[in-house]
């Protein structure tokens, strides 16, 4: 598929960005403004200086070179102080944007990020933001303040004298013309360099995740032969984008050697009406004002893989929300919480998966829900849990006082109501005990012990050389499978959820550690939804739905369904003939 580069506007989106920071943006031009100025000043001055020297053989006096010392001293001041206010408010706004990429993915998550490699994510939160420090620290006060400077400073010259003046002018308008022919191509590499840099990171992160499997099935070599591939793409990238910037500063030095020359011709063809000892100082005020100039359009220059960066960044942050806030919220009822779905339609683009489903659990109930492959059964689980709305249909929750749309809820209550616990939940790298406080930071510790000695996790704990305070890893490296399936329902029920999902939670677990769970969920007053492929699991639900294409075609309890030629019978047998369960 081809990608269209992105557009001149990206950049203006970046803009309302720095309106939280309007007097430090102010602050940041005043500084470059002064920085700027004072380094004209200084070597007009200077050149004045030379040129009495010689036309006049006079000496500056002590005065002078306390001014021109002082003028040193000042642009030393300006300098350090631009350089700290620019990368001071850069960063101030990246770390505030990087914060909004994080809401951007969590507003549209799963929808947006499935698919997606979290190398690429990472790139676009870290190096895509970096890339952006250019802009905000180096283009918008730097554009502003040349602009000021080069116009006031040829005022000036055309006091001293038009035809230098008359000479920068279409310098001028040239080096800032000429960043922009070939934009189109400029911004195209540029995103070829971000791209390739996005698709290198995913491969690496790739192959640090799986390196274990990638050394067991002997397939490292290959694998790092696509890592070589990728860095040759970027590599390939990067050196067409260097080339034609190697190109463009050509162009501009090229530029302001020919303005240097038509100053000199001006001054030079002047005749007795040159400025005599101001003609030196003439010639370092045109070279001087142009100085800001080409600063500018090296920094327009930039714009390409700016606008590359910037496309990424912005299109995380202004990411559509797959289940938009709603307008009026309506607080959910006291009391036990049950399921009521009713004509429940999903697809996955053009891909119908949910057809008509209506399902009821009563409050306190254990539901467990069967399928074959595709049926749908995650597809519910991850409806519940509202990272998807439906394409039509309702999911309610269903309380003495009355029921509740999903969509009408807010966030903070859904999720204090459903917990959702898949199969591969993830755990951060820090503590076992942070992990376990992540929905509940201010969980106090007899809550916490119970709830880990409910689950096992106080086992777990016992084993690990400093307890609950004992780093698990990234994504829980240092445990098993089912100790992480017994963290992630102990995070769960810290929350205390009215409704309880279990998305193959138990997947991992033994039979003890299945039958231990299932004793803990029958002595709490909790709605259970559990998605499993054990009969065991299965059985003891209170009642059972089976799945096929979308819809509920058979309900009842275990005895019923199984003592007849029913679905769930069928689905058992091919289970124990092909293998597990599984789903979508």
């Amino acid at each position: 598929m081809n990608r269209q580069p992105p557009t001149r506007r990206v950049l203006r989106g970046l803009l309302p960005a720095l309106r939280p920071h309007r007097r430090m943006v102010a602050r940041t031009i005043l500084s470059c403004l002064i920085d700027q100025a004072a380094l004209v000043v200084l070597v007009t001055w200077l050149a004045h200086i030379v040129g009495r020297a010689v036309t006049e053989h006079a000496a500056p006096d002590p005065a002078t070179v306390c001014v021109l010392g002082g003028l040193v001293l000042l642009r030393a001041v300006a300098t350090w102080w631009q350089m700290d206010l620019s990368h001071d408010l850069a960063y101030r706004v990246l770390a505030e944007l990087r914060v909004r990429i994080y809401d951007g993915l969590a507003r549209s998550a799963p929808a947006r990020i499935a698919g997606r490699r979290s190398g690429d994510l990472a790139a676009t939160a870290m190096n895509d933001i970096e890339t952006l420090e250019f802009f905000y620290a180096h283009t918008t006060a730097q554009l502003f303040a040349s602009g000021l400077v080069f116009m006031s400073g040829t005022a000036v010259l055309g006091v001293i004298d038009p035809w230098p003046a008359l000479a920068v002018l279409p310098v001028a308008a040239a080096l800032m013309a000429h960043p922009l022919l070939g934009d189109r191509g400029r911004t195209l590499r540029g995103d070829q360099v971000r791209t390739a840099t996005a698709g290198l990171s995913a491969d690496a992160v790739d192959t640090v995740d799986g390196i274990r499997e990638l050394l067991a099935h002997n397939a490292l070599d290959r694998r790092r032969r696509q890592l070589a591939a990728a860095g040759r793409r970027l590599a390939l990238a990067q050196r067409a984008e260097a080339r034609h910037d190697g190109a463009f500063l050509a162009v501009q030095d090229i530029l302001v050697a020919l303005a240097l020359i038509a100053v000199v011709a001006a001054i030079a063809t002047a005749g007795d009406g040159s400025p005599g000892a101001w003609a030196p100082a003439a010639l370092a005020l045109a070279v001087s004002v142009l100085a800001p100039v080409a600063a500018g359009a090296d920094a327009l220059r930039q714009a390409g893989s700016l606008r590359a960066a910037a496309a990424r960044v912005m299109a995380a942050i202004d990411a559509p929300p797959a289940a938009p806030p709603p307008a009026r919220p309506i607080p959910l009822p006291g009391g036990r919480v049950g399921v009521r779905l009713r004509n429940l339609r999903f697809s996955y683009g053009d891909v119908p998966v949910l057809r008509g489903l209506d399902l009821t659990i009563p409050p306190g109930r254990t539901l467990a829900l069967v399928g074959a492959s595709g049926a749908g059964k995650t597809t519910v689980a991850h409806l519940l849990a509202r990272f998807w709305d439906p394409t039509d249909g309702t999911v309610e929750l269903v309380t003495a006082g009355g029921a509740v749309d999903l969509r009408d809820l807010t966030d903070n209550e859904l999720r204090s109501a459903v917990a959702l616990v898949g199969q591969d939940a993830s755990l951060f790298h820090g503590t076992l005990r942070d992990n376990l406080r992540l929905a509940v930071p201010d969980a106090d510790d007899d809550l916490l012990n119970r709830v880990i000695r409910q689950c096992g996790v106080d086992r777990i704990a016992a084993t690990l050389p400093h307890g609950l305070d004992s780093i698990v890893g990234e994504r829980g490296a240092t445990l098993s499978g089912g100790q992480r399936a017994r963290v992630a329902l102990a995070r769960a029920l810290l929350t205390d959820p009215g409704v309880l999902i279990l998305d193959e939670a138990t997947a991992h677990l033994d039979t003890v550690g299945d039958a231990e769970l299932a004793r803990l969920l029958a002595g709490r007053d909790t709605t259970t939804i559990v998605i499993a492929h054990r009969p065991a699991t299965i059985r003891r639900a209170h009642h059972i739905a089976v799945l096929e294409n979308g819809q509920v075609v058979e309900e009842g309890t275990w005895d019923t369904l199984t003592s007849t030629d029913s679905a769930l019978r069928r689905l058992l047998s091919t289970t124990a003939t092909h293998g597990r369960i599984s789903d979508r």
